[in-house]
């Protein structure tokens, strides 16, 4: 089986099984999800930075989605894109990770690319992208034998038409099916040339009590268009094409409420004057 390798390991999170689950340990201590662990959930939106900044909030996402019947399939959507951009998926072979190798659910894979206008990534050519990546190590150490279906969704009303399909195919399947949106918010300062409301403790209030709280308020509405319009309008999420078709499929396989679980920025880590916030939210 063709294995496509691990880009960031070793860098935005250990490349190694000891040194991965020393930090999962540490992040399931930081959040209290026990009364969200206990309800049967959809799926998730997650951050994607270094596990340092937001693995935290992405961990604990993760692992609040863990339940009696694990799924048979993740699909986790993702990637940095813009309207014009192509859909991207993986249809087969394995994705490497510090605690095993996690392999393509080809079934699902295969039926959506008969619906749907694909880029095909496979191990050895891919683009090198963190916002899918880094959430396997947390699948693979939850859902040991889970497998996975990796797309990258750009911010367009046919994106939300693949999550629907994801959903409907799915059931035909007979899979199991839980559904990741990978996104991070606002990127504020110099670094990402957005500037809007100067520097200092104003523009970090601003992206913190204003900017934000708008595109998760549309999160947890459950509204994929309203996210999408959103952050076009307001730069207030890097991916909203996966945050939104996340929504869309959980929707489709029947969640109807949403919830966030945490909230941070970058800053809150390594103050200074450019800094991205995070949220992690699940339905």
């Amino acid at each position: 089986m063709n294995v496509r390798k691990s880009v960031f390991a070793g860098s935005w999170y250990p490349d190694n099984p000891a040194g991965c689950e020393k930090e999962i340990k540490c992040f399931l201590k930081e959040y209290p999800t026990k009364d969200i662990e206990q309800r049967s959930l959809t799926g998730g939106i997650v951050p994607h930075a270094g596990w340092y900044f937001s693995g935290s909030i992405a961990c604990n996402v993760i692992h609040c989605l863990k339940d009696e019947n694990p799924p048979d399939v993740f699909v986790i959507f993702g990637m940095h894109l813009h309207p014009g951009s192509p859909s991207y998926i993986m249809t087969g072979g394995a994705w490497e990770t510090p605690f095993g190798d996690i392999e393509i659910e080809p079934s699902l894979a295969g039926e959506l690319v008969k619906q749907f206008s694909f880029q095909i990534e496979t191990a050895e050519h891919f683009t090198r992208d963190n916002t899918i990546e880094l959430q396997l190590p947390f699948i693979k150490y939850f859902f040991k034998d889970t497998k996975i279906v990796p797309m990258g969704v750009p911010p367009t009303p046919q994106s939300l038409e693949i999550g629907k399909a994801v959903a409907d195919i799915s059931k035909g399947l007979g899979l199991r099916v839980k559904v990741i949106g990978s996104t991070d918010l606002t990127h504020y300062g110099v670094n990402y040339g957005f500037v809007s409301h100067g520097r200092g403790q104003a523009a970090l209030d601003w992206v913190r009590k204003e900017n934000d709280p708008r595109v998760i308020k549309a999160m947890i509405a459950m509204d994929p268009k309203k996210v999408i319009t959103e952050a076009l309008e307001n730069q207030n999420a890097c991916c909203s094409g996966a945050a939104a078709t996340a929504i869309a499929a959980a929707k489709q396989l029947g969640a109807g409420k949403a919830e966030a679980i945490a909230y941070a920025t970058s800053y809150d880590k390594s103050p200074g004057d450019s800094f991205v916030g995070y949220a992690g939210i699940v339905f």
